[in-house]
């Protein structure tokens, strides 16, 4: 068996970024681990400081792949404005964010595992252009990330785990993890939109909804539909990604 990787942080400490973390260290099915420092989920640019951009910085990424819609570009700035060398490929998952006026049923596992669907099936090209381009080896280390780290980039994170072979209890334990970045969020929304208190307490129970078993609904769904995540990236057309990813990112 090989040995597990050691010596980094899962969490990168940002201030103005509050979702930001490491994919290594996942043990796969097969006996082999995910290699640190090569594949990064994370939340958008919020309110980076100085140091922030430092230490964006010295993660040395080569690619960053963006999730979320035009609006959300527009209106909240971009993190490859502030690196010299990567490749941003912007890929929204969704046209349109959901109504916020649907976002207090975000609290129901069922509701959000069936929202998680109808992400994975309309985002298909997304998806599978995003495991289109983490097959070429030169694009390590790659960041991929939406506005709050937890819905879209988890989907995407849990197809890559998935197609990396990590089991489907760690996909949905990391999913899990994003619950307490999002009491940080919120905790920046409330000091930057001092006026939005009411709004804010609304929507506050779905944005800090982690559950396990909305994940863990998603995935059963994928594999019963497509029997496991290496099928299922033959059936959006980039099955021979898989190898390469695998190559790339496992020791």
């Amino acid at each position: 068996m090989r040995a597990r990787p050691t010596g980094f942080e899962r969490q990168i400490a940002f201030d103005g970024c509050f979702n930001f973390r490491d994919l290594g260290g996942y043990r796969t099915r097969d006996d082999r681990w995910v290699l640190p420092q090569r594949l990064y989920r994370a939340d958008g640019p919020h309110a980076l400081t100085r140091d922030d951009v430092a230490t964006l910085r010295s993660l040395d990424l080569a690619t960053v792949i963006d999730l979320r819609t035009p609006d959300e570009v527009g209106e909240r700035g971009c993190f490859i404005a502030l690196l010299d060398n990567a490749v941003e490929f912007h890929l929204p998952m969704i046209d349109v964010l959901p109504d916020t006026d649907a976002l207090p049923d975000w609290i129901d596992p069922l509701v959000v595992a069936t929202q998680y669907r109808s992400m994975l099936d309309t985002g298909e090209a997304t998806i599978a252009e995003s495991l289109a381009i983490l097959s070429d080896p030169s694009a390590y280390p790659a960041m991929f990330h939406c506005s709050a780290g937890k819905d879209r980039t988890g989907i995407l994170a849990a197809v890559l785990l998935g197609v990396l072979g990590v089991p489907d209890e760690t996909i949905v334990a990391d999913y899990a993890l994003s619950a307490t970045a999002m009491h940080r969020l919120i905790e920046h929304y409330r000091q930057k939109y001092p006026d939005a208190g009411e709004q804010l307490q609304r929507v506050a129970p779905a944005m800090v909804a982690a559950y396990p078993e909305a994940m863990a609904t998603l995935l059963a769904g994928l594999r019963r539909d497509y029997g496991s995540f290496e099928e299922y990236a033959a059936a959006i057309g980039v099955g021979s990604a898989t190898k390469h990813i695998r190559a790339a990112v496992l020791t």
